[in-house]
């Protein structure tokens, strides 16, 4: 199923955050698309139209803080809290009742928290790339500091307001092209290379992006979307979700441990750092997504798992849907 921009609709819908930009293609039972960090809608147009094909309506959103949606001042307008709303507030002002929804990297735990706080809402959810892991154990600053030794996790790096709008916002194009690359399966650095996920004292992420080119997923032209959105928007609002992780633990300090429920998938791929990191998570599953209909590792496959393998994701995501109950 081939992208067609003149296939989907643009809209603004109002949000506590003020307003979230969506695309929309199809009719039916909606699925709400979230993405991750640095991305947007876009990393959708490959499951967008699938999905309409397949009777859904698929809606893919801006995330808080990217693209044509509202990008708050203050850091702690994105906490998990409020994208929950802002999730909530996308499928109220679409007219609909309930949703399934899916997302990746960071969307997936927008996605997960949307499941969990308003299972009223949202009867079924997809995770991509990152798993589910319930709030628990020490603050989360506590333990990104215990990484890496005398290097610095990147999740750290990106604490600091303006640290990495440095290095990222004087030429964004580039930045992007090679952090996409540095996870992607068919560029991503050698066996034993420098790590791209930390920093080096007084070193940047940059200096450890692979040289050559694009990953065979991402187009000149679609580089241009991704890197042209950012260079119109600047990288606080999406870095600022990294900024939230402690205000989160906090916030949901109720839901400790707690499980997600409702019909869940898993979707990783196998050479992707998240997956590996997070392996005792994928195995808690019984435990922690006790409604798992279905877990997937794709062999080969990097972090931006819906646009390096669409054809297999869009089958298991249309696969699983279609056996959700109504």
């Amino acid at each position: 199923m081939s992208f067609k921009a003149t296939d989907l609709t643009h809209r603004l819908v109002p949000s506590p955050a003020g307003r979230i930009h969506l695309v929309e293609q199809g009719t039916g039972p909606l699925v709400l698309l979230v993405h991750g960090f640095p991305e947007s809608w876009y990393s959708w147009r490959h499951q967008l139209p699938a999905l309409a094909a397949a009777g859904y309506r698929a809606v893919a959103v801006d995330v808080r803080g990217y693209g044509r949606s509202s990008r708050p001042d203050h850091v702690d307008a994105y906490r998990m809290l409020d994208l929950v709303e802002d999730t909530t507030a996308v499928v109220h002002a679409l007219e609909e009742r309930s949703a399934v929804i899916v997302g990746h990297d960071w969307g997936a735990a927008v996605a997960a928290n949307s499941a969990l706080l308003r299972p009223d809402v949202f009867r079924a959810v997809g995770l991509l790339s990152v798993p589910y892991t319930p709030r628990g154990g020490p603050r989360p600053s506590e333990v990104l500091a215990q990484m890496g030794g005398d290097q610095e996790f990147y999740v750290s790096y990106f604490q600091e307001p303006g640290r990495a709008e440095a290095e990222i916002e004087p030429d964004v194009r580039a930045w992007l092209a090679g952090f996409y690359a540095a996870m992607s399966a068919d560029t991503m650095p050698e066996p034993g290379a420098p790590d791209p996920h930390f920093v080096s004292t007084g070193g940047t992420l940059r200096e450890r992006f692979p040289a050559g080119g694009l990953p065979a997923w991402l187009g000149e032209d679609d580089l241009d979307v991704f890197a042209g959105e950012f260079e119109r928007t600047g990288m606080s609002g999406a870095l600022n979700r990294y900024r939230n992780m402690d205000r989160d633990w906090a916030d949901l300090a109720a839901y400790d441990g707690a499980p997600i429920t409702q019909p869940s998938l898993f979707v990783g791929g196998s050479l992707d750092a998240s997956t590996v990191w997070l392996a005792d998570a994928i195995s808690a599953f019984g435990t922690t997504l006790p409604g798992l209909v279905s877990s997937h590792l794709l062999d080969g496959c990097g972090h931006w798992i819906q646009q390096e393998r669409p054809a297999e994701i869009n089958r298991l995501l249309t696969g699983w849907l279609a056996a959700l109950p109504e």
